[in-house]
């Protein structure tokens, strides 16, 4: 609740065109239909102050999704106005404002790339996709995206599970081996995530990495900072007397500019990430 209007508070100051939800969006076990009381529970009469109420939620499922039924969350998007979940992965098309300049957003489910995880273990990695022809199919349609957004000024990639974190669940070893290189080759301006309960931003050959996992719980671990590698981690918040958080994120045509907000209305940190060199 005290994010939800925090985030009320931030779109009414700073402006925003839609909001973005990076998984686990019911815990702890999904929602078991398109009727499930959860979606007016923990949605429709959570988020209800003035500045959230007109935009656009794009929606993508992560591990707890999984555990319940994640094709009534797809199904849910013809009984909500705001819920856009079209399908499990999908592109968005972004106009950059103030420019003739566009920008893309890839939307993954790495659950299905990488396989799901009971996140409850200190360092639990999916165990391998449940279809591998599945996860080979989302793969090979990323690959064609990315070189679709050659001319976008910037791409931006989200999933559930991190590619990098210091925190309980760590890096994400599937997405390091099939998902780092797509970025790095792509010249990707940010990968957006979540699956820790927390607040980070990680740098890596230029680009951003966005864990905003700090909806609802917030937890400190930085047990896994050794498996990052050095000066790749800039920015931590998880403490545990915090009511939550999240990210602002505004393309204009001279930066990416990424704000952490805690709960109280409070700047965290704040970061600009340039255009892709066209």
């Amino acid at each position: 609740m005290a994010t939800a209007a925090a985030m009320g508070r931030v779109v009414e100051e700073r402006g925003a065109d839609f909001v973005l939800a990076l998984g686990d969006n019911f815990y702890y076990d999904g929602v078991r239909d398109e009727w499930d009381p959860r979606f007016q529970e923990t949605f429709e009469r959570v988020f209800t102050a003035p500045g959230l109420r007109d935009l656009p939620w794009f929606v993508l499922a992560g591990n707890h999704d999984h555990h319940g039924n994640v094709s009534a969350q797809l199904a849910y998007s013809r009984h909500s106005e705001r819920w856009h979940f079209p399908h499990h992965y999908y592109s968005l098309r972004l106009r950059v404002p103030g420019t003739n300049a566009t920008a893309r957003l890839l939307v993954l489910d790495t659950v299905l790339l990488c396989g799901s995880t009971d996140d409850f273990g200190v360092g639990a990695t999916p165990g391998g996709p449940a279809d591998a022809a599945a996860a080979k199919a989302q793969l090979s349609w990323l690959r064609g995206r990315l070189v679709a957004a050659r001319h976008d000024l910037y791409v931006l990639v989200a999933g559930h599970y991190p590619v990098w974190s210091v925190a309980e669940h760590g890096p994400t070893t599937c997405l390091l081996r099939l998902l780092r290189p797509l970025l790095r080759q792509h010249h990707v301006t940010a990968y957006l995530c979540g699956h820790d309960h927390n607040l980070q931003f990680l740098k890596e050959d230029g680009i951003g990495y966005v864990v905003s996992g700090a909806g609802n719980f917030m937890e400190a671990s930085q047990i896994h900072k050794a498996a990052v590698p050095p000066g790749v981690a800039r920015f931590f918040f998880g403490a545990p007397e915090s009511p939550g958080g999240f990210v602002h994120l505004r393309l204009d045509a001279s930066a990416a500019t990424v704000t952490f907000l805690e709960a109280t209305g409070r700047v965290l940190h704040h970061v600009a990430l340039p255009p892709r060199d066209l």
